[in-house]
């Protein structure tokens, strides 16, 4: 074995050992619970609130409460999967003017930062991306833990037509508001304490 190889097999131990500790302190990723779990939105269609659900979505998310600033939230959201109860709503969300499924089947949140807010209280902050638009969003979050589960909740509102949601004769916001409530209860196993 010549002194190059050696040195090059030392540096690379080095670099191993430097790297380790700080993998096996990095938390591992919740696990989302589809049980319990839900997305929902809040509209008004002239001035009634409509409310719909996603029924299908995943989530990375890798948290930990004591050092929120080292965690990470991902999320793709099914758009297809939106259901308003409604057959004649449920038929119109995926054409092109709304949510344009067959071109753009999810909606993506991917986080850029976490800070606390308060106890058990998060901001989240990062990028929405929905049909093609992307902006930048902050969803405070709280949790709650109990029997070893821990529950995330929170809501925030966006703008739909920031989104190009409703286009054509349907961007007119007397008929469909701009506003869109989003609500989210994330059932999560695998969190570390608050």
């Amino acid at each position: 074995m010549t002194a190059r190889t050696l040195s090059a097999l030392t540096l690379v131990a080095a670099l191993l050992a430097a790297a380790a500790p700080a993998a096996w302190s990095q938390p591992r990723p919740a696990q989302l619970q589809a049980a319990g779990s839900e997305i929902a939105f809040t509209t008004k269609q002239m001035g009634v609130p409509v409310e719909g659900k996603f029924g299908k979505f995943s989530a990375q998310i890798v948290l930990d409460p004591k050092k929120p600033e080292t965690g990470s939230v991902a999320f793709a959201i099914d758009t297809g999967s939106a259901r308003f109860g409604s057959a004649e709503l449920d038929a119109e969300v995926p054409k092109a003017p709304w949510l344009n499924v067959p071109k753009f089947p999810q909606a993506t949140f991917q986080s850029s930062g976490i800070k606390a807010a308060g106890p058990g209280r998060f901001e989240v902050t990062g990028k929405l991306a929905i049909k093609g638009a992307t902006q930048d969003v902050v969803v405070p979050v709280q949790l709650t833990q109990a029997a070893g589960s821990s529950t995330a909740t929170g809501s925030f509102t966006i703008k739909r037509l920031e989104f190009k949601i409703g286009e054509g004769e349907w961007a007119d916001t007397s008929m469909v508001a701009n506003d869109v409530l989003v609500r989210f209860k994330l059932v999560l196993a695998g969190l570390a304490p608050l």
